[in-house]
């Protein structure tokens, strides 16, 4: 397949716009943005969960959820690690990504660590890129006091007040990766 001058750079230039808002997604969580979450997800964006807690269908819906969870959170630090992505090869307006990170949080007046990752596709719309769908999942969501004995578990998500099992890695949960081999094995 032959691309011209214009066609790569365009890429280059998409490249760089999903990695912009992988990062401008902390900045709007951790300022508690609510008007800046349409500079993130499309106006019929998916948000979603691993464990299956989160399920906000559109905008509206996805700023309703994001609210109720600010309301339980007191100060947090999202930092991305790594962002990757690769485009659809037959649709230049949709992509796809993975995001890891790590959260620092007060959720419910206790300090905890949170190790994310982000299933995401993207979507070019007049105003720029967006995610159009979220699936956040967790190595861990545990207090910081619990960390230590709590890494040594599978279930490592105490988020919601019990231990839950972690999200990832996928391979000790006996899943299949080739939701990541599809970032390798096909580079565009």
């Amino acid at each position: 397949m032959s691309h011209t001058l214009e066609d790569r750079i365009r890429r280059i230039e998409d490249k760089i716009a999903l990695h912009d808002l992988a990062h401008l997604y902390g900045f709007v969580m951790d300022e508690r943005d609510i008007e800046g979450l349409s500079s993130l997800f499309t106006e019929d964006a998916h948000l979603g969960s691993a464990d299956g807690v989160f399920d906000a269908r559109g905008l509206d819906t996805i700023a309703e959820t994001y609210q109720a969870r600010y309301d339980a959170l007191g100060a947090t630090h999202h930092f991305v690690h790594s962002a990757i992505s690769r485009f659809d090869d037959e649709d230049p307006d949709r992509a796809y990504g993975l995001v890891s990170g790590h959260a620092e949080v007060v959720r419910h007046g206790e300090t905890m660590l949170v190790a994310l990752r982000y299933d995401d596709v993207y979507r070019r719309t007049d105003q720029g890129w967006r995610i159009a769908e979220r699936v956040m999942g967790y190595m861990y969501y545990l207090p910081v006091t619990s960390y230590v004995e709590t890494m040594k578990s599978d279930d490592r998500s105490l988020v919601y007040g019990d231990a839950r099992p972690a999200d990832w890695p996928s391979v000790l949960h006996g899943k299949d990766l080739g939701w990541l081999r599809a970032h390798y094995t096909h580079r565009s």
